[in-house]
């Protein structure tokens, strides 16, 4: 499957959401029934790669997405040679909620350009109100490799999953 250029706000007028399948059910789940209704609540905004090719019922397919939402983490759960240089409460980040690309585009260096699109949005977020960092609860071990790819470095468990993060400045040091 092809895809546009530009990652786009999820409508659910123009893009089709049943069909994505990244073959993680939670994010499967969420794209499909929970986003459009988080957007609409104020709780996270989630942006899509559609596809280039309209489907049957003339709306166009996900290839991938992600959600950002405003986040925080205790100072205390950073190492000490971090958290000793912040402020003495919570400190603010940007969450990424979900991020997936559908099993018909992977192989494809896709999950890579979503993060990176992801998190340069949330830099340009965080410039304009301030964040520490991006943080991200993995789904599992393979998402957990993933980030560390990208320098995620790892914050601690939470509800049964590891809560990882990146500091704004090493976002910042990311081409693109």
């Amino acid at each position: 499957m092809s895809w546009t250029k530009e990652f786009v706000e999820l409508d659910k007028k123009l893009h089709e959401r049943k069909s994505f399948d990244c073959e993680k059910e939670e994010l499967n789940n969420f794209i499909q029934t929970k986003a459009a209704k988080h957007a609409l609540a104020g709780v996270s905004r989630t942006h899509v790669l559609p596809g280039k090719d309209p489907l049957e019922n003339g709306k166009l397919p996900i290839c991938a997405f992600y959600s950002l939402c405003p986040n925080y983490i205790e100072r205390e759960s950073l190492p000490d040679t971090i958290a000793k240089k912040l402020p003495r409460y919570p400190i603010p980040t940007i969450l990424i909620g979900q991020l997936a690309v559908d099993r018909n585009c992977k192989g494809q260096g896709l999950g890579q350009i979503t993060l990176i699109k992801a998190l340069k949005l949330a830099q340009a977020v965080s410039d304009k109100i301030g964040g520490y960092a991006v943080t991200v609860d993995c789904l599992d071990e393979d998402a957990e490799s993933f980030y560390r790819q990208f320098e995620f470095e790892e914050l601690q468990r939470v509800n049964g999953k590891m809560r990882m993060f990146i500091p704004m400045n090493k976002i910042r040091a990311i081409p693109g």
